[in-house]
């Protein structure tokens, strides 16, 4: 008696993985992206019950900087979540990520100079020099500029490898950000405390798996000669062929 085995069934069927990112999966967390200014806007306002903020200048100025705070964070999640769990066409939502991270750091930046200093531009330029904490917030702003102008595919094509090694800069971007947000907060630092362990979650793992990667792994005879190298090259040539 022979059993057939049940026919796995497609979420979207007549859609390839491209027109889903494409057509249902960028559409749907470029609207998930702009949720954070309607929660902002519920907060600020008192809508659907919340209590309005104390002081709405400093409020958006968190609330804006903690929201490009995660998506820097999610930008680097996108790697271990596309090898852990496969999800091989993962990264095509990165370049969205990346952009709303500046975007909501610009807006950060935005309700500091206009509505905080009411564009005081010499006392900007003094915050930055004496207060280190603007300092470091200032600097990660600078350098998601770079990242923000080459996020297309023209200038991909354009930079070729130098393009990669440019947005290694979100390693450091990162490091900024959580410890621009550790200095503000002052008082209760559990969070940006919080926010810490998973950046040092995220860069740990690429640390190890580089060094994984780096490892010589011994080399296993089979019989006719071959080795576990040799074995694994023409597994591959197999599967590729």
């Amino acid at each position: 008696m022979t059993t057939t085995s049940p026919t796995r069934t497609r979420p979207f069927p007549g859609l390839n993985v491209e027109r889903r990112y494409r057509l249902l999966y960028k559409p749907a967390v470029f609207l998930a992206s702009l949720m954070p200014i309607g929660w902002i806007a519920s907060h600020l306002l008192g809508w659907f019950g919340f209590l309005p903020a104390v002081d709405p200048v400093k409020f958006l100025e968190l609330e804006f900087g903690q929201t490009a705070l995660n998506f820097i964070l999610l930008t680097l999640l996108i790697t271990p979540a596309r090898q852990l769990a496969g999800l091989t066409h993962l990264p095509r939502l990165r370049r969205m990520l990346g952009l709303f991270a500046f975007f909501y750091a610009a807006l950060h930046f935005t309700v500091y100079v206009v509505l905080d200093l009411d564009l005081n531009w010499r006392m900007v330029v003094a915050d930055i020099i004496k207060r280190p904490y603007i300092t470091v917030g200032f600097t990660a702003l600078l350098l998601l500029i770079p990242l923000a102008v080459t996020s297309t595919q023209r200038m991909m094509r354009r930079l070729g490898k130098r393009w990669t090694k440019l947005h290694r800069l979100v390693y450091l971007i990162a490091i900024l950000g959580v410890w621009h947000y550790y200095w503000q907060v002052k008082l209760d630092v559990r969070e940006p405390l919080l926010y810490a362990l998973i950046l040092a979650l995220l860069l740990g793992y690429r640390v190890v798996r580089s060094l994984r990667k780096r490892t010589p792994r011994p080399a296993t005879t089979h019989p006719g000669g071959m080795t576990g190298r040799t074995v694994a090259a023409a597994c591959d040539d197999i599967h590729t062929a």
